[in-house]
C-alpha cells in the first residue's frame, strides 16, 4: 500500500538522524543544530532550521541570504501572491543554503510538508526569491530543474495511467492493491534501472510493460474489452505453486505479445520498442526483485521502492495515489487534463478526439516520423550508389565504415545516458537516423547535380566532415522528436545524462561550427519535416552562433584567424553588406568545401586551393555565419533595448555599432563565451558613456524575461584561465578594459561612424511588426527613429566601471582587487598565503553613491567619483589603478 496522505511525508528525526549531513566536516559539532548559538535570530525561525534538521552552518547561511536578499523585497511583487508567508520564504533559503552546502537531511517531500507548499509552489517561490544575482547559484538552479523535469514527467505518466490507461480503459475498480502495485512496480523500475528518470518516451513504454505483468494477473472480471481476451494466457497460481516458488529456479516471465499489442495500439506506440524495453529492462528488473516467473500477485513493492526515495532525498511520487497535496499540479494542468474527450474504444459511437496530453503529442511525432521514412533504407539507395560510382575515389567503402563506427559509438553513449539495458533502443534509433541520413544525402545529391549539371561529386562525398555533419543532423531530427522540440540544452544547466542538443555533438565529437554548415541545406533537401522539428533546428542554429561555435578549440577561430592576416581590409563579413538583404544560394556543398568567392564559384565538387602567391578566397561559412550572427545579434538587441531603453531611441544604433565593432574586430572576446554577455555588456557600458542610469540588475532582470535565456550566462562568465565570476566581474575586468579606447570615442565631438543596420526579413504583411524567433509577445517594428548625434560628454559620463553592484562576499573583492591591480594578471587563486586586504563591506545590487550597506547614503562628490573621474584617462598599464585606497570597491 502507498502510505497516507499526510504522515508518511512526515520527517521521522529518529530515522533519519543518521543520516543528517555536517555542512562543515571537519566539525562534528555542527551535525546537530544548537539553538543557543542562534540567539541573533529570530526563534521562529530557529524552530523550522529544527524541524527541518539543518545544521548550523545551514541555518547560518540561509539566515544570511533571508537579511540579505529576501527581507527587504517589496511586499507588493508577486512573491507574496498565493498566500506566501514568512516562513515559506524562510523554508526556500534554508533549502538553497542546504544544497550549496550539500547538507539536507530530509527527503524533498519531507521538507515540503514541512514548509507547507507543493513542489510546483515551492519551486516557483524559489525562482521568484532570485533578486540579485546570486542569490541561487547555477548549483541550486540545477538541482531545482531536475526535480522539476523528474515531477512534470511523473505527473504526466501518472495522469496518462489514470485517465487514459488503467481506470476507462482496463480496470474496472480503481481503490485496488493491484492497481497501486503496478504504479509502485512502475516507480521502481523506472527508478533502478533508467538513469534518464525525464525520458517521457522510454517511461512510458517501460510503464506498458509493468501494465502488461499486472493485467496477466487480474481477475477477467476486473477487466474491459479489449483486454478480456488476451488475460487469460496466464492461469492463476495454485497452493502448491506458490509453496514451490522459491524452490523452482526462476524462469523468464511470458511476455503476452497481444495484450503488449493490444497497450501499444491504443497508445499509438511502437510496439517493436515495447518489446524491446520489455526484453531487456523490464526482464532484467524483475530478475532483480525476484519477480521472473512468478505467476501469482508480487509481494509487496512499497518497502523496496521506499528505499529508493530515502536514498535519492526525492519526492514520493507514491503520493500521487492519494492525490496528496504536496502533488497537486496547477489548477490549469488539471483542468486540461480533465476536459480533454477520451478516446473511444468501442468503435459503435461516432469517433471522439484523441486526448492531446504530452505522451499521445510525443508518440503521434514519433510515428509520423516512422511514416516518413516508410521507404526509407538504413543502407544507401541504388541511386546512392550510382553518385558514388561516379566519383573520381569511390566513397563507398569509407561511408559503411564511418556509418558503423558512428553507430557503435553513439548506441554505447545512448545506453551509458538512458540505462545500461538501452543498447537495443539506442541501436533502434540509430537505425531510423540512418534512414534519414541516406534519404537526405540522396536528395542533397540530386539538387545538386541539377544545380551544377555534374554528377561526380568526389570531393563532397569523401569529406568526413560532411558526412559526421549529416548523420549527426538527422539523429538530432530522432531524438528531438523522441525527446520532446524546444528542450535544447545549450548552455551548462543541462544534467550529464541529457540526450537533448548538443548532446550528439559531444557523442561524435562534432565541432559546433562544422555542424552548422549543414543545417540550412538539411531543412530544404528534407519537405517532410515539420514546421515545429525546422523550429527546432534553427534554435540549435541560434546555440551554436550564441556560444556552441566560440569554444576555444573551435575551428572559427582559425578561419577567423586567416581572414585577419589577409590585410585589415579583409573582413569576415563587411558592415556595408548589413543592409541588404539576406539572400544566398550557398549550399551544404559550398560550405564544406570553402573557401570560394561566390563570383568566381566553379562547380562546387571540384573547387581547387589558390596556387602559391595569390590571394586567398574568402570563407563561405564564414561570411555566411557572420551575415547570420549580425542579424540575430541585432535582434535580441533590440528585443532587451525595446524592454529598456525606449526613451532614448537615440542609443540604440550607438549600442550596435559598439557590438558590431566587437564581434568583427574584438572576436576573442567570444572565446568561450556567450554573445548575450556582449550585448549586455555593450548596452551598459554604452548608458555609462552617455550618461543614462541604466544598471545591471535592471538589464538582467529584463533579460531574464526574453525567450530562451539561461541564468548562468550572466551568473557564469569566464574572466580569465578557467576562472568564472559575474556579469558585473567581466565588464570590470574584461570588456571594459579590452573596449575602453573604443567606448570613450563616442563621447568625443567626432564620433565613430555608425554601423549600418542589419535588414531583417519583413513580415508579409505591410506595417505589421514582426514576431522575435521563440517569444509568443515579443515584436519588432521598422526602426523609425532618426540617428541623433551623440550628446555632449559630461565628467561623470566617462565613468564606464560598473559600481556599487554586488554578486558575492568580501573574498571575491579581494580577488577582484588582486586581479586588477596585478600588472601580469596572475591570479591569486588560492584562499590562503599572504595578508589578505582589508575585508570589504559587502554591497547592495543597486547602490551607486547611494543606499551603502549599512543603510547610509553619500552626499555630494565622493572621493570615489573624484578619483574615478581621474581614472577616466585609463591608463596604460593597470597598476596604476590601485581600487584597495578607495572607500567604496569596484565590482
Amino acid at each position: 500500500m502507498p502510505p497516507k496522505k499526510r504522515s508518511s511525508g512526515t520527517p521521522q528525526k529518529k530515522e533519519l538522524k543518521g543520516n543528517t549531513k555536517s555542512g562543515s566536516p571537519d566539525s562534528s559539532e555542527n551535525a546537530v543544530l544548537s539553538p543557543e548559538r542562534h540567539k541573533d535570530k529570530e526563534s521562529e525561525f530557529v524552530s523550522l532550521s529544527e524541524e527541518l534538521q539543518a545544521t548550523n552552518p545551514i541555518c547560518d547561511h540561509a539566515w544570511r541570504i533571508w537579511e540579505r536578499e529576501i527581507r527587504s523585497m517589496d511586499k507588493c511583487s508577486s512573491i507574496y501572491e498565493c498566500l506566501i508567508t514568512q516562513t515559506h520564504q524562510w523554508g526556500a533559503c534554508l533549502f538553497i543554503a542546504g544544497m550549496e552546502l550539500d547538507g539536507i537531511s530530509l527527503t524533498f517531500t519531507q521538507f515540503l510538508k514541512v514548509v507547507g507548499l507543493s513542489v510546483k509552489q515551492f519551486i516557483s517561490l524559489v525562482r521568484k526569491m532570485d533578486v540579485n544575482v546570486d542569490t541561487i547559484s547555477p548549483k541550486v538552479n540545477t538541482a531545482l530543474k531536475r526535480l522539476e523535469n523528474k515531477y512534470n514527467v511523473t505527473l504526466a505518466l501518472y495522469q496518462r495511467f489514470v485517465n487514459d490507461l488503467t481506470v476507462p480503459c482496463m480496470f474496472l475498480s480503481r481503490r485496488t492493491e493491484l492497481w497501486e502495485s503496478s504504479w509502485t512496480m512502475f516507480l521502481l523500475a523506472k527508478g533502478t534501472f533508467l538513469q534518464m528518470e525525464d525520458d517521457l518516451v522510454i517511461a512510458f513504454q517501460l510503464l506498458l510493460c509493468v501494465l502488461e505483468f499486472f493485467t496477466k494477473r487480474f481477475t477477467p472480471s476486473l477487466l474491459q474489452s479489449p483486454y478480456t481476451v488476451s488475460s487469460s494466457t496466464l492461469s492463476p497460481p495454485t497452493r502448491t505453486s506458490r509453496r514451490n516458488q522459491g524452490k523452482a529456479k526462476p524462469r523468464p516471465p511470458e511476455m503476452d505479445v497481444q495484450l503488449l499489442e493490444t497497450l501499444c495500439k491504443e497508445s499509438d506506440c511502437s510496439v517493436d520498442e515495447v518489446k524491446n524495453v520489455y526484453q531487456t529492462t523490464f526482464c532484467a528488473f524483475l530478475d532483480s526483485v525476484g519477480l521472473s516467473g512468478l505467476q501469482g500477485l508480487p509481494p509487496t513493492l512499497s518497502k523496496q521502492y521506499e528505499e529508493l526515495y530515502h536514498k535519492n532525498k526525492d519526492f514520493d511520487a507514491r503520493l500521487f495515489l492519494v492525490d496528496d497535496e504536496t502533488l497537486s499540479p496547477n489548477k490549469t494542468e488539471v483542468s486540461k487534463v480533465e476536459m480533454t474527450p477520451r478516446k473511444n474504444l468501442s468503435g459503435d459511437d461516432v469517433a471522439i478526439p484523441v486526448p492531446q496530453t504530452p505522451i499521445r503529442a510525443a508518440m503521434n511525432s514519433i510515428q509520423q516520423l516512422r511514416v516518413d521514412l516508410t521507404s526509407a533504407s538504413d543502407q544507401p539507395s541504388s541511386n546512392l550508389l550510382v553518385y558514388y560510382k561516379n566519383c573520381t575515389v569511390d566513397p563507398t567503402e569509407e561511408i559503411r565504415k564511418r556509418v558503423e563506427e558512428l553507430g557503435q559509438v553513439f548506441i554505447k553513449r545512448f545506453a551509458q545516458a538512458v540505462g545500461q539495458h538501452c543498447e537495443g533502443l539506442g541501436r533502434k534509433r540509430f537505425n531510423l537516423g540512418a534512414q534519414l541520413y541516406y534519404k537526405v544525402m540522396e536528395s542533397m545529391l540530386k539538387s545538386e547535380e541539377k544545380r551544377l549539371s555534374v554528377q561526380n561529386f568526389s570531393k563532397l562525398l569523401n569529406n568526413a566532415a560532411f558526412h559526421t555533419s549529416l548523420l549527426a543532423c538527422a539523429l538530432e531530427v530522432v531524438m528531438a522528436t523522441y525527446v520532446g522540440f524546444g528542450r535544447s540544452s545549450g548552455a551548462s544547466d543541462s544534467v550529464e545524462t541529457d540526450l537533448c542538443f548538443p548532446w550528439i555533438l559531444d557523442v561524435f565529437r562534432l565541432p559546433a561550427f562544422d555542424f552548422y554548415k549543414v543545417i540550412e541545406s538539411f531543412i530544404k533537401a528534407e519537405p517532410t519535416l515539420k514546421h515545429d522539428m525546422m523550429k527546432h533546428l534553427e534554435q540549435c542554429e541560434h546555440v551554436i552562433m550564441e556560444s556552441l561555435a566560440w569554444k576555444a578549440d573551435s575551428p572559427l577561430f582559425d578561419l577567423l584567424k586567416q581572414s585577419r592576416e589577409e590585410g585589415p581590409g579583409e573582413q569576415a563579413e563587411p558592415p556595408a553588406t548589413l543592409n541588404q538583404p539576406l539572400h544566398h544560394n550557398h549550399t551544404a556543398a559550398d560550405l564544406y568545401l570553402s573557401p570560394v568567392r561566390p563570383s568566381r564559384q566553379p562547380p562546387a565538387t571540384e573547387a581547387e586551393p589558390p596556387t602559391p602567391g595569390t590571394k586567398a578566397l574568402r570563407s563561405n561559412s564564414l561570411s555566411l555565419f557572420y551575415k547570420k550572427l549580425y542579424r540575430m545579434a541585432y535582434l535580441r538587441l533590440k528585443t532587451l533595448f525595446s524592454h529598456l531603453l525606449t526613451s532614448h531611441p537615440e542609443l540604440e544604433p550607438i549600442i550596435w555599432t559598439l557590438l558590431q565593432h566587437t564581434l568583427q574586430n574584438e572576436y576573442e572576446l567570444m572565446r568561450d563565451r556567450h554573445l548575450d554577455q556582449l550585448i549586455m555588456s555593450a548596452m551598459y557600458a554604452i548608458c555609462k558613456v552617455k550618461n543614462v542610469d541604466l544598471r545591471f540588475k535592471t538589464i538582467v532582470t529584463a533579460y531574464k524575461e526574453m525567450p530562451n535565456t539561461n541564468q548562468e550566462t550572466f551568473k557564469r562568465v569566464l574572466i580569465r584561465e578557467g576562472q568564472y565570476d559575474s556579469i558585473i566581474v567581466f565588464y570590470n575586468l574584461v570588456f571594459m578594459q579590452k573596449l575602453k579606447t573604443n567606448i570613450l570615442q563616442y563621447s568625443s565631438p567626432r564620433p565613430p561612424p555608425l554601423s549600418p543596420i542589419p535588414r531583417i526579413p519583413c513580415s508579409p504583411y505591410k506595417n505589421s511588426p514582426l514576431r522575435v524567433p521563440g517569444s509568443n509577445n515579443v515584436y519588432v517594428s521598422p526602426l523609425k527613429s532618426s540617428r541623433m548625434s551623440p550628446v555632449v560628454m559630461t565628467p561623470r559620463s566617462r565613468i564606464l566601471i560598473s559600481i556599487g553592484e554586488s554578486f558575492g562576499s568580501a573574498d571575491k573583492f579581494q580577488k577582484i582587487n588582486e586581479m586588477v591591480s596585478s600588472t601580469d594578471w596572475s591570479l591569486k587563486r588560492s584562499l590562503g598565503g599572504g595578508s589578505a586586504p582589508k575585508p570589504l563591506k559587502r554591497l547592495r545590487f543597486d547602490m551607486d553613491g547611494q543606499d551603502e550597506a549599512d543603510g547610509s547614503k553619500s552626499s555630494g562628490e565622493s572621493t570615489l567619483i573624484q578619483k574615478l573621474a581621474e581614472m577616466s584617462k585609463f591608463p596604460t598599464t593597470s597598476t596604476e589603478y590601485q581600487p584597495k585606497n578607495l572607500k567604496k570597491h569596484i565590482i
